[in-house]
């Protein structure tokens, strides 16, 4: 039964440093052409201030310095029989490289389907940059069957 006292909780805040290297392999390994994501000239000349950060590559950020057994146990899901069913994203302001990220994650939502043969989490984090500026908005939904 989906625990409706989870909504709300605080899942924990991150902080992460966008480094270049790391923007060029994720470009590299999504099959990514456009060079401004791999070449700062290329990246300027588009009128950034440095690469920036690829669209899904906050995922990627969001889930560093996470302890998995701790969502899993919070969220009271056993690891075998959980999936990632869908992955949301709202962009207020472009990242770069460079940019310090900060990720304050929440259960937004618990519910069942199919008589609660299904049951899921949302988590909504919010990203603000080293200014203190609203950067995105991220959903993940996460299913156990």
């Amino acid at each position: 039964m989906a625990d409706k006292s989870l909504i709300g909780r605080a899942l924990g805040v991150t902080t992460v440093e966008v480094e270049k290297g790391r923007l060029r392999t994720f470009a590299r390994a999504i099959g990514e052409t456009d060079p401004v994501y791999v070449d700062e000239a290329a990246a300027r000349d588009a009128g950034h201030r440095s690469l920036p950060v690829p669209p899904t590559f906050l995922f990627c950020l969001e889930c560093e310095g996470r302890d998995l057994m701790d969502l899993v146990h919070t969220l009271q899901f056993d690891l075998g029989r959980m999936l990632h069913a869908e992955q949301e994203f709202t962009y207020h302001k472009m990242c770069h490289a460079g940019d310090t990220l900060t990720f304050d994650t929440r259960v937004a939502d618990v519910f069942e389907k199919k008589g609660g043969a299904l049951q899921f989490a949302v988590n909504a984090t919010r990203v603000t940059n080293q200014h203190g500026e609203h950067v995105a908005d991220l959903r993940c939904t996460l299913v156990q069957r």
